[in-house]
């Protein structure tokens, strides 16, 4: 039996059908590319060379199945599959950070990612009045693409905290190699300030208020240019949140893979050496499913990876693997040498982690801070325990929206660290799959 590698990620492309076809997406894109900028076309880039190796491509396929063995159980189509590995590359990317505030269960609050997704895929924008709450810099970049699709922006209230910017400038000149990222990041500030879009800044106690849907958005205290408000309240028909990202770690988790809890990043990453092997020699998590490293970072680090295989299954020699990894490598880290600087200025703040009791975590069972925290005073542990006692994270989600805000508030109820408190435990299926298309894997 050949040895094979299997390449897993979530972001499936569909296939054109025609020439017509690709003269639409020609124009279409060309749209895009005004709207989102030139980065978003690099994905399409990639999946074209990566046709050109000769490997297998399936799109619009979901990893539902997942074990130590390097077993995985795929969904293409309407159709279900096992299928098996020697190697396998692990490129679940990054979710978002859930941002529990009072009121983020309304309709008309979103996360802004979702809203990211609505404007690639669909050209969907949103209507009527617009807030943009959270920070780091997503939130920066839609402000910027929804400015050039002619959105109009209410508001952007930043939730960054007070020195957070001062306190990084520290780690400034060691971004320097990456001053590309600076300066973009600089052009769609400048681009924002330009559109006089109110920005209020360092904003604490951030909550959305309405009734069957979002009606406004309010805050206890924050600043306006130089003007210090408190009790602010703003008319809101959509509000989208964020406070950075965190890596997808479901599948890595459900093949045995070693994790640790960043304090800086303040999330889980996956132990992984330069190449991305983890803690299973044969199985390689790339990207943001490991660590948040961003897109470019990303893409080199998955080149890293398959050479990595290649050497491991045979097919190069340790001489080459040098030669051809020396400028991967070289250019992998001037994209990282950004992350210490973001990750500074972007720090979430600890009262957006660690919501108030009345604030429902688990939107699925609408089980809120309160009621974690009765859980831990009678005896529960661990997340896992709180699962059993209140149901959070048994819904739709298995805990992917919930799953990080139950540990910290458990981390911070015991006083204990939260590779201690650890995280919640995957059970298949990972993504809805229906019975009978499980009859036939």
């Amino acid at each position: 039996m050949s040895a094979r590698v299997l390449l897993a990620w979530p972001l499936p492309v569909k296939p054109l059908a025609s020439e017509f076809a690709w003269a639409c997406w020609i124009t279409r894109r060309h749209r895009q590319l005004q709207i989102l900028g030139k980065d978003f076309v690099k994905g399409r880039l990639l999946i074209e060379r990566f046709k050109q190796a000769g490997g297998s491509y399936f799109s619009e396929a979901s990893v539902w199945f997942l074990d130590e063995k390097r077993r995985v159980g795929v969904l293409i189509g309407d159709k279900s599959y096992f299928v098996s590995a020697d190697k396998l590359v692990l490129a679940t990317g990054a979710q978002e950070r859930p941002m529990p505030i009072p009121g983020w269960e309304l309709p008309g609050v979103m996360a802004a990612g979702a809203g990211q997704i609505l404007l690639k895929s669909a050209g969907m924008v949103p209507d009527g009045r617009l807030l943009l709450a959270g920070s780091g810099p997503l939130i920066l970049l839609l402000a910027y693409q929804y400015l050039q699709a002619g959105v109009k922006i209410d508001a952007l209230i930043d939730t960054t905290p007070q020195g957070a910017m001062s306190r990084s400038f520290g780690k400034l000149f060691g971004a320097l190699p990456a001053a590309d990222y600076l300066f973009k990041g600089l052009k769609m500030m400048l681009a924002i300030r330009r559109a006089g879009i109110p920005v209020y800044h360092h904003v604490e106690g951030l909550s959305a208020v309405g009734g069957e849907k979002l009606e406004t958005v309010r805050f206890d205290s924050g600043k306006a240019g130089f003007k210090k408000l408190t009790n602010y309240e703003l008319p809101a028909d959509t509000l989208l949140l964020h406070q950075g990202v965190i890596p997808n770690i479901r599948l890595p988790l459900a093949a045995g893979c070693d994790i640790d809890w960043d304090a800086g990043q303040e999330n889980w990453t996956v132990k992984t050496d330069e190449w991305g092997r983890s803690s299973d020699a044969d199985i390689y998590v790339v990207g943001d499913g490991s660590r948040i490293s961003g897109a470019e970072a990303s893409a080199l680090q998955g080149r890293l990876a398959g050479m990595h295989s290649a050497l491991q299954l045979g097919k190069i020699n340790n001489a080459e693997l040098e030669d051809l990894s020396r400028p991967v490598l070289k250019s992998y880290k001037r994209h990282l040498s950004i992350r210490p600087f973001l990750d500074s200025c972007y720090k979430p703040s600890p009262r957006y982690l660690v919501p108030d009791d009345a604030t429902l975590v688990c939107r699925c069972e609408e089980i809120t801070a309160g009621e974690i925290r009765q859980a831990v005073r009678l005896g529960c542990t661990g997340p896992n325990q709180v699962k059993s006692f209140t149901r959070c994270g048994m819904g739709p989600c298995q805990g992917g929206q919930c799953g990080s805000t139950v540990s910290l508030i458990i981390s911070e109820q015991l006083g204990k660290p939260m590779d201690e408190v650890g995280c919640l435990r995957v059970r298949p299926p990972l993504s809805p799959i229906t019975l009978g298309q499980l009859s036939e894997a």
